[in-house]
């Protein structure tokens, strides 16, 4: 054809940066949580996901997605789901990197060294148990670091993470998988667990009829007998969302004669056979593409009590709890990729005479795009610290209090900021191609963190119940402590607080509730980690209500400068 135009005014795609050098809020809020830890691990993450190589890997597994192979060739039922290349790419990589179960066990000393080729594993040189200094505010930030190269992959691997509370009350079976459950090996071969270097684990919750209300569930778990690892079912039933079918095992919620239970159910049974569990479809959903979802029956599978029979639902929640944290990760992550899509695309394209990030109307939009990810990782990171510190009363209380409350805020900010960072795109934005195409990605991933593992009504729900179970006015009034007199607006929210929180908010109020809880605490934490700029401009914009209802509606006094400036990528 012949040329009827000059190619000019691209952007240069975000490739080949380091994800962690460049984020300053995650290494500020990682200096305020936990001031010794050695980010040496977190800096060779960065470079690795925000190289080309890994972004086509992450492009390729969301083009190429799972295909369910329900039969063999010859008619033998199998049940398998086949995966591009990429996506085991993927796996490797965030195995590798300690992103699922080394927090909880000894595997990933730094002496052991990681597999040749791989990133070190995240985490200091003493071996990750339970309150190990830094081990699972240190493997939130890789969560977060990985997010911005390829979320839906995160799904098993958040679930392997999570597993570790629930299964130590069944010794026996976790004696025997967490070897396994902690290794960085990743082997995605349908065998018996103890034959593979690493294996990943799911969780099924949601039947048909009940949704949410998982106390509707009609599978039924009849009792078989008992063996090595306890007392033993034959289950059958459905799970309507069954996340990650190609796990290893599953923790799953069933009736059995003395109520609703969590059983442990693995894919491949102890002598070698394939266990009763038959997928029927995947899901067709909107993002999280490159991850399996499925619909699944159960036709007499073996499972194995964890827990107190007839305590299914607090017993599984100590998984739920770990996986929520994740959900606020994942979409403080998302949000900076989001970022620095936006931010990368507007220093470099030209309108109307100047750089699309020199236009007044553009510097507001992005510099309060800048704000909510900062706070959004300042209070990830938060709650996160909280894990590391069990044995403390406030963090405790603070866990209990924050996790619902992350995960509501965080979550529900989520797509209307991934669509406003859009927009800073236009068109391009909204397509599927190009390194830009990623925002599309990004856009459609959003939702999945808040619907997934307790939508906002259930998260405020968990909110009321927390309140209940601590002195969480005191420790809401502790954690705010530190920022007094520094704002106006930010003293009048903190007085009224613990006075809400005591009264208690009834149903109706539970979301403001939720909302006003995390705001205030985010201004605290920005308070003690983040420059005066940030500090002043949240607080002005969130708390003191000189702001807009949509992103882009700071007032004028805002320093923009030096908050974009702070939250470029490059």
């Amino acid at each position: 054809m012949n040329a009827t135009h000059e190619v000019f005014n691209q952007v240069e795609p975000l490739v080949d940066i380091n994800l962690f050098a460049a984020n300053r809020a995650m290494q500020d809020a990682l200096r305020f949580n936990a001031p010794a830890l050695d980010t040496a691990p977190l800096q060779a993450l960065g470079a690795q996901v925000g190289s080309a190589e890994m972004q086509t890997h992450a492009r390729l597994a969301n083009v190429f997605t799972p295909q369910l192979k329900s039969h063999d060739r010859f008619g033998h039922r199998i049940d398998q789901v086949e995966f591009h290349p990429s996506y085991h790419a993927l796996m490797t990589a965030a195995t590798a990197a300690g992103l699922h179960g080394t927090p909880w066990g000894t595997a990933s000393r730094r002496d052991v060294g990681p597999p040749q080729g791989a990133t070190a594993p995240l985490g200091g040189s003493e071996p990750h148990g339970v309150g190990s200094v830094g081990a699972h505010i240190h493997r939130a930030a890789g969560f977060m670091l990985f997010t911005e190269l390829e979320p839906s992959t995160l799904c098993p691997i958040s679930m392997s993470y999570a597993v570790t509370p629930a299964l130590r009350d069944n010794p026996a079976i976790y004696t025997d998988w967490a070897p396994q459950l902690t290794s960085r090996g990743y082997d995605p071969a349908l065998k018996l667990w103890k034959d593979k270097a690493g294996v990943t684990m799911g969780m099924g919750m949601t039947e048909k009829q009940g949704g949410s209300d998982v106390r509707a569930n009609t599978t039924q778990a009849v009792p078989a007998g008992s063996d090595h690892w306890g007392q033993r079912f034959s289950v059958t039933g459905h799970k309507w969302f069954f996340s990650a079918p190609m796990c290893d095992a599953f923790l799953i919620l069933a009736q059995t004669p003395s109520g609703l239970s969590c059983l442990f159910l693995p894919r491949v049974l102890p002598d070698g056979t394939l266990n009763q569990l038959f997928i029927q479809r995947l899901k067709d959903k909107l993002g999280n593409k490159a991850n399996a979802s499925s619909e699944v029956e159960f036709a007499g599978a073996t499972a194995w009590l964890v827990g107190e029979e007839g305590r299914g639902v607090p017993q599984i929640l100590a998984m739920g709890t770990m996986t929520r944290l994740d959900c606020a990760l994942g979409t403080s992550g998302l949000m900076r990729q989001a970022l620095s899509i936006a931010l990368n695309h507007t220093s470099q394209r030209m309108a109307f005479g100047k750089k699309l990030i020199d236009q007044p109307l553009m510097k507001n939009v992005l510099a309060d795009l800048a704000l909510e990810s900062e706070a959004s990782t300042a209070l990830a990171l938060r709650l996160a610290r909280s894990f590391d510190r069990p044995e403390d009363e406030h963090e405790r209380a603070m866990q209990r209090l924050l996790t619902p409350v992350a995960k509501f805020w965080i979550c529900k900010r989520g797509s209307h900021f991934a669509e406003e960072a859009m927009e800073c795109l236009g068109g391009n934005g909204y397509v599927e191609e190009g390194g830009e195409g990623i925002m599309a990605r990004i856009y459609r991933e959003m939702p999945v963190n808040s619907i997934w593992e307790g939508a906002g009504n259930i998260m405020a729900l968990d909110l009321l119940r927390a309140l209940r179970k601590a002195d969480a006015a005191a420790a809401l009034a502790h954690e705010l402590a530190p920022a007094r007199g520094m704002h106006t607006a930010l003293d009048h929210l903190a007085e009224s607080l613990p006075i809400r929180v005591e009264q208690m908010a009834t149903e109706m109020e539970a979301r403001r509730l939720a909302q006003d809880v995390a705001l205030a605490v985010q201004a605290a934490l920005l308070a003690q980690t983040a420059p005066g700029a940030v500090f002043g401009a949240f607080c002005d914009s969130r708390l003191a209500g000189h702001w807009g209802h949509c992103f882009g509606s700071l007032g004028s006094g805002v320093d923009f400068d030096a908050i974009i400036q702070r939250a470029q990528p490059r």
